[in-house]
C-alpha cells in the first residue's frame, strides 16, 4: 500500500505543525513532551503523572507488556516508546512519525531497543509482525477534511486493514483518537473549527465514531471504547496555562504571531471538548 492513495495528511502538513520548534513545545508541554490527551485521577494530579496513566492505560490495553516487538504509529517525541521498553519490558519498540524534528528527538535517546523510522503507516513493511501496535493522536489525521463519509471510512478501512497485516493473530490496536462530538455547532464554533483546520492541522479530520466503527469492520473487535473529552479539556487548558506562564520565552523562540496561534488553538479546543462538540475516543481492539 503505498502513500500515492493515502487520504490524510502528508508529510508538509505534518511538519507545518510538528516542527515548529522543540524548545517551543518543551515550553508548555509536560517534560516527557507527550501531546496527546492525558488520563487524569483527581484534581490535584500533575500533567506529567496524567500523561503516564494514559501512557500506560495504552500500552496495557494493547497488552504491549513484556512483547517482543510493539509498533507506536505517530510516536511524537518519543514518551510511549520510551515507556514501552524502560517500564513495561518490551525488548523492540518501533516508532513511526513524518516529523523529521520528531525522529531526531527520539533517536537523540540513543536507546538500541527504539528505532524510530520517518514513514508513513500506508508504507510501513515490518519485517515480521507485531506483537501490539498503539497510536495515540495520529488517526484524526487519516483523512483530510472535505471528502466526502464513504471516502473517509475508506481511508480508515486501509488502515485498519494494514494494522490488521501488521500484528500477530489476536494481537491488539490500542487507538486514542479526538472524535466529533454532538454538540450543536453554532456560528463562532463553525469558524473557531475553519480555524483550526486551516491554520493548525491542515488536510486533517477527525472521525465519526460511527466511521471508525464502519472501517474496522472485518478487521478489528472493539473490546473497550470510553470518550475522554472533559480529560481533553482539562489537558488543553493545562497546556495552556503553562504556556501562558512562558509567553515572553514563547515569542522570542517562535514569534507573536505564532504564539498567538497557538493560544486561540489551546482556548478553542477547551471549548470544544466543554461543550460536547469535539470527544476523546481511547480505544481497544483485537484483530480478528
Amino acid at each position: 500500500m503505498g502513500t500515492t492513495s493515502y487520504a490524510g495528511a502528508d508529510e508538509r502538513a505534518i511538519r507545518h505543525h510538528y516542527d515548529v520548534d522543540d524548545d517551543f513545545y518543551a515550553l508548555w508541554l509536560d517534560p516527557t513532551m507527550t501531546y496527546s490527551c492525558a488520563l487524569w485521577d483527581g484534581d490535584e494530579d500533575e500533567l506529567e503523572a496524567a500523561q503516564a496513566r494514559k501512557l500506560d492505560y495504552l500500552i496495557t490495553g494493547a497488552r504491549a507488556p513484556g512483547a517482543k516487538r510493539v509498533l507506536d504509529i505517530g510516536c511524537g517525541w518519543g514518551s510511549g516508546l520510551r515507556r514501552l521498553v524502560e517500564r513495561h519490558d518490551v525488548a523492540r519498540a518501533v516508532g513511526l512519525t513524518l516529523s523529521e524534528s520528531q525522529a531526531r528527538a527520539v533517536a537523540a535517546c540513543g536507546d538500541d531497543r527504539i528505532e524510530v523510522r520517518v514513514e508513513n503507516w500506508a508504507d510501513h513493511e515490518p519485517v515480521e509482525p507485531y506483537d501490539a501496535i498503539v497510536s495515540a493522536g495520529a488517526f484524526e489525521h487519516f483523512a483530510r477534511f472535505g471528502i466526502s463519509r464513504s471516502d473517509k471510512i475508506d481511508a480508515y478501512r486501509r488502515f485498519f486493514i494494514a494494522c490488521r497485516r501488521m500484528l500477530v493473530p489476536g494481537g491488539r490496536l490500542a487507538l486514542q483518537s479526538i472524535c466529533k462530538g454532538d454538540g450543536q455547532l453554532d456560528r463562532d464554533s463553525i469558524r473557531d473549527l475553519r480555524f483550526i483546520l486551516t491554520e493548525i492541522f491542515p488536510r486533517s479530520d477527525a472521525p465519526w465514531v460511527t466511521e471508525i466503527a464502519a472501517g474496522c469492520e472485518r478487521a478489528f473487535e472493539i473490546e473497550s471504547l470510553r470518550n475522554d473529552r472533559l480529560h481533553y479539556a482539562r489537558t488543553v487548558r493545562e497546556w495552556g496555562r503553562r504556556l501562558g506562564a512562558r509567553r515572553a520565552d514563547a515569542v522570542r523562540l517562535v514569534g507573536e504571531d505564532v504564539t498567538a496561534r497557538y493560544e486561540r488553538y489551546l482556548a478553542i479546543s477547551e471549548s470544544l471538548f466543554e461543550r460536547s462538540q469535539a470527544g476523546l475516543l481511547r480505544i481497544v481492539m483485537r484483530r480478528v
